[in-house]
C-alpha cells in the first residue's frame, strides 16, 4: 500500500465521522481504520481514542497450537456456531508475513470463504511484520476496534509457532491449545509452555489413532481437554459449552470482586 497516499486521504478524512460510523458497526469503516493502526497511520490512532467500550465486554477466544492441527477448520466451525446463536463474530487470523511483500497469508479467508456474505462476521488476516509472540503489532488496537464495533464475540487465531505463541493470553479471555494425535505435538505443547496459559486443550482430528491416548494423557496437565473432528464438526457444540462456563465463571469472578 502507498503510504504517502493514504496520508493524503487520512488528513481530509473526519475523524468523528469515521469513529461513529465504527460505533455503528460498518464494516467499511472498521476495515479502514485497522488498515490505518496496521500502517501507523496517526488517523487511526486519533479515531481508536474516540472509540468507547461498549457495556459488556467482547467474549475473546485466542486458538494456538501447531500448523498441522486444524486451526482455521475449527474457527470456521466456531463463527458459524457463534451466529447460530445470533452472535456477531469479529475474527483476526494472524499470519507469517509475506517475504517479499510483508502482507498476510490469506489461505485462512479462503478456508472460511463460506462466511464472506455473511454481515455478521467482519474475517480479517493481519501480518506479523516481524512481531514475536504470535501476534500481529496492532491486533489489540485491532481488537478494540471490533469490540467497538459491537462485535460480540472475537476470534484470534494465531501463527501457531510455539512458546512465542503465549502472549495471546494477554489479550484473549479463553486460550484453547490445539493438537492432533500422531504428530507428537502434544508433547510439544507441554515443552513450549503453551498448555501452562491454554484454558481448554482440544485434541482435533479426534477419529485419528492416538487420539484416546492424547487425551488421556493431556488431562494429566490440564483439567479441560476435549476431543473434535473439526472437518466434521464433532465436538463443537461440547466446546462452545466449555468456553460458555468459563465465561460465566469470569463474569462471576469480577461481580464479586
Amino acid at each position: 500500500m502507498n503510504h504517502a497516499c493514504v496520508g493524503r486521504v487520512s488528513k481530509r478524512e473526519d475523524v468523528e465521522t469515521m469513529a461513529r460510523q465504527v460505533l455503528a458497526g460498518g464494516v467499511r469503516a472498521v476495515a479502514r481504520v485497522i488498515t490505518w493502526l496496521e500502517n501507523r497511520e496517526p488517523v487511526g490512532t486519533a479515531v481508536l481514542k474516540r472509540l468507547t467500550s461498549p457495556e459488556r465486554p467482547a467474549m475473546v477466544i485466542g486458538i494456538t497450537g501447531y500448523p498441522g492441527t486444524g486451526k482455521s477448520t475449527l474457527l470456521d466451525q466456531l463463527i458459524a456456531a457463534y451466529r447460530r446463536l445470533g452472535k456477531r463474530v469479529g475474527v483476526l487470523a494472524v499470519d507469517i508475513s509475506s517475504s517479499l511483500t510483508g502482507g498476510a497469508v490469506l489461505g485462512d479467508r479462503i478456508r472460511m470463504q463460506r462466511h464472506a456474505d455473511d454481515a455478521g462476521v467482519y474475517i480479517r488476516s493481519m501480518a506479523t511484520r516481524g512481531q514475536s509472540g504470535g501476534l500481529a503489532r496492532a491486533t489489540r488496537d485491532a481488537l478494540q476496534v471490533l469490540e467497538a464495533a459491537a462485535y460480540e464475540v472475537i476470534l484470534i487465531e494465531t501463527v501457531g509457532v510455539g512458546q512465542s505463541d503465549i502472549e495471546i493470553v494477554s489479550v484473549a479471555g479463553t486460550v484453547i491449545a490445539l493438537v492432533a494425535p500422531g504428530l507428537g505435538d502434544d508433547v510439544q505443547a507441554m515443552k513450549a509452555g503453551l498448555l501452562e496459559v491454554a484454558d481448554i486443550v482440544v485434541v482435533n482430528k479426534g477419529d485419528r489413532e492416538g487420539a484416546d491416548t492424547a487425551v488421556r494423557d493431556l488431562r494429566e496437565w490440564c483439567p479441560h481437554v476435549l476431543r473434535t473432528v473439526a472437518v466434521k464438526g464433532e465436538g463443537i457444540p461440547e466446546l462452545i459449552a466449555v468456553i460458555a462456563e468459563q465465561q460465566r465463571l469470569r463474569d462471576l469472578a469480577h461481580t464479586l470482586s
